[in-house]
């Protein structure tokens, strides 16, 4: 009588990667309200349309491959990507542009290297990357202005559908955003004439210090839930805020620490963009390093280069280096006196 032999593991946990995508979707939810009360109905638009265009481009290219497209749809890998992307995008951005970005990251960033899991980079920030350096205008002119500066300059539905359906006007609505304000004034003037201006009014991150508080609280969600570990969030932010400190100290010479942190896209990127299970460092200590760089990368990029925000470009340069820092940091294996560092001729080979 033939015998059948089963290999472990034999038991399964609840954790399959469809409730692991729809949990960290849930944890973006608070940032998404707090946005929404704040900035107006764009960034809710943008989710809804990012998030349709990915499932729709994801289904597309399934059916193209012939493979069954209910089965992989239900990872909500594709949802997640398009919710990612809808959170990162300016309120007003064009639907034309999101549908872009949407449907580049999961055409390009994903299906184009075999799907889940093949990936080099983080799909979201590659269609974010590809509309910010091919419309540059329409990604830097759409941020809205918070209720919390000016009431009654705060869009209503309407006039957000107008702007990114219609292509109507949103300069009432609209204005640069603190880091991008602060960054190009504080050359010519001190510290207190820039708060002077109407970005700020007087209030140093004009609302998006609740944003980031915000993602900042769903992140920790994530951590308690064991759905991504602390090495990332921590060694980013840690790295950017020493970067603050050992540079900007002077308010009156560089953007502040506390700007840094609680304005753009920093607390999105640290608990949300930078821990992609796929494309991020998966060795504990890879992840200190991994996470360091990125943040060093937006304080660089930030401060000397020329896009208000870093998150998207310091993510992908730091995916480029995760192979390589994996290789140099994996953990000492059971039953060996030592970690194996780098590759060998043999593997090499």
């Amino acid at each position: 009588m033939a015998l059948v032999t089963l290999s472990s593991p034999h038991t399964h946990g609840t954790n399959q990667t469809g409730r692991v995508m729809l949990t960290v979707i849930l944890a973006t939810v608070p940032g998404l309200l707090v946005t929404t009360g704040l900035f107006g109905f764009g960034t809710l638009i943008n989710v809804v349309l990012a998030a349709a265009a990915a499932v729709a481009s994801e289904a597309l290219i399934l059916k193209l491959r012939q493979r069954p497209i209910a089965f992989f749809l239900n990872d909500h890998t594709a949802l997640l990507t398009g919710v990612l992307l809808g959170l990162a995008l300016p309120p007003f951005t064009p639907w034309w542009v999101t549908v872009v970005a949407s449907s580049f990251a999961i055409i390009f960033a994903k299906q184009l290297y075999g799907g889940i899991g093949n990936n080099p980079f983080n799909p979201a920030m590659v269609g974010y990357a590809l509309v910010l350096v091919s419309f540059p205008v329409q990604m830097t002119t759409n941020w809205p202005i918070s209720v919390q500066m000016d009431a009654a300059a705060t869009a209503g539905i309407g006039d957000a559908l107008s702007a990114i359906f219609a292509g109507g006007s949103a300069d009432a609505f609209t204005g640069a955003t603190p880091l991008d304000t602060y960054k190009h004034l504080i050359d010519k003037s001190t510290s207190d004439e820039v708060l002077a201006q109407s970005t700020f009014n007087g209030l140093l991150n004009g609302g998006w210090e609740w944003v980031n508080l915000a993602y900042l609280a769903g992140g920790l969600v994530l951590i308690w839930r064991k759905i991504i570990t602390w090495h990332i969030p921590v060694s980013m932010i840690g790295a950017l805020a020493l970067c603050s400190l050992m540079f900007g100290w002077d308010a009156d010479m560089y953007t502040p620490m506390s700007l840094h942190l609680f304005s753009g896209a920093t607390m999105l990127g640290a608990f949300f963009i930078a821990t992609d299970p796929v494309s991020a460092s998966t060795t504990p200590r890879g992840r200190l390093f991994y996470g360091a760089g990125i943040g060093v990368l937006v304080y660089i990029i930030r401060t000397w280069g020329s896009y208000p925000d870093a998150v998207a470009f310091a993510v992908l340069l730091m995916n480029f280096a995760a192979p390589f820092i994996d290789a140099y940091t994996q953990p000492r294996t059971y039953g060996h006196s030592k970690a194996k560092r780098g590759l060998t001729r043999k593997e090499e080979a």
